[in-house]
């Protein structure tokens, strides 16, 4: 090996070592640790280390820890959707309908929401959802009904509380690849004679589909590991796993049980991240 060869190699080590010495400290580590500990198992107060598969056994046997998992699942796939269909046309909006020196505005005006503290934003949609909030207050006043609808600590409601979120960071996404788009797309399907639909069934959408699975991705991903908004919007009606984990810490002090349930939730995310992970090299390439 030549000296400048090996200048270059210690060179490049002088740049990659902080970036490996962070992800072994904070990442490595620590899930090292907790798969460790959900290998144990919690004997009074004491956590012993049997290193057998008793806590992951007791998920599936367990048909309470099983439907929180469903919960969560159903909750995520139904945001990820309903967020899709609703960010698609703000940014093709964004993107196509209003000029462009007035397109960071609207921009900013969708994602002004994000300027909220998470938590205010959950809560306020519970005033917003309770049975003396507007909507129902709004719904009596016209007649449509009679008497309050129970919105919140619902599934529901927990539903748009993440909807509203992530409509947002779909809509950023979208728009990202949207204005990525050649003009020469569009005419070319016209001069083979394709209308407005045909030209976005089979240009606009699969030329944008990266863009909407790396949102669809995170928002999978976020969602499905929220603790906050279920609790707020959802209270303890149908926990989600996230919740089953924070009940196993809080008041079981099982921590064993916890970090099993934490690997199999990381585990969902890893088999949506490798069915979403050919669009997500599409996108970075």
């Amino acid at each position: 090996m030549s000296v400048d060869s090996d200048h270059s190699l210690r060179k490049a080590w002088y740049f990659v070592t902080p970036a490996i010495a962070w992800t072994i400290a904070f990442f490595v580590i620590p899930f090292a640790f907790m798969v460790s500990v959900s290998l144990a198992s919690r004997v009074g107060r004491q956590i012993v280390y049997s290193w057998d598969l008793d806590n992951y056994i007791n998920f599936f046997s367990k048909s309470y820890l099983l439907k929180g998992l469903f919960v969560s699942l159903e909750i995520t796939f139904l945001v990820t959707i309903l967020s899709t269909l609703l960010a698609y046309p703000l940014a093709w909006i964004i993107a196509e309908r209003v000029p462009k020196k007035w397109q960071r505005i609207a921009l900013i005006m969708a994602i002004l929401p994000f300027w909220t503290s998470y938590v205010v934003r959950s809560y306020s949609w519970l005033l917003v959802l309770s049975t003396d909030g507007v909507i129902n207050k709004s719904l009596l006043q016209i007649g449509i009904i009679s008497e309050p609808l129970p919105l919140s600590n619902t599934t529901t409601a927990t539903v748009i509380g993440f909807v509203h979120f992530f409509v947002m960071l779909l809509t950023l996404t979208i728009y990202s690849n949207l204005i990525q788009l050649s003009p020469n797309y569009k005419r070319a399907s016209a001069d083979l004679g394709a209308n407005a639909f045909q030209t976005f069934w089979h240009v606009i959408l699969p030329l944008t589909l990266p863009g909407i699975m790396v949102g669809a991705f995170l928002t999978f991903v976020l969602c499905i590991g929220d603790y906050i908004t279920p609790q707020i919007l959802g209270g303890n009606n149908e926990l989600t796993l996230p919740q089953i984990i924070m009940m196993q810490l809080g008041r079981r002090a099982d921590i064993p049980t916890a970090a099993a349930l934490s690997i199999i939730l990381m585990g969902v995310v890893t088999v949506a991240y490798l069915s979403c992970l050919r669009w997500l090299k599409m996108e970075r390439t």
